[in-house]
């Protein structure tokens, strides 16, 4: 996981089809990076093979459950 790389292998890893789980949710374990540019359109998206996307997630959801509580 502390493999650096340079910016063309990382859009390379991006564009990879093989690096998607049904063709919507990013998953590689060798990018080291939480977000990553989506391949189309404007944002970011999660690299689900990060465990801190599952720290994020599930601080957006707590703070949505303590939210409706008050």
């Amino acid at each position: 996981m502390n493999e650096q790389f340079n910016r063309e292998e990382l859009n390379r890893m991006r564009n990879d089809p093989d690096n998607y789980k049904w063709g919507f949710f990013y998953y590689n374990p060798n990018d080291h990076r939480i977000f990553v540019p989506r391949r189309k359109g404007i944002g970011l998206s999660l690299n689900w093979a990060n465990p801190y996307a599952y720290l994020i997630i599930f601080g957006i959801m707590l703070f949505a459950v303590l939210m409706g509580r008050f």
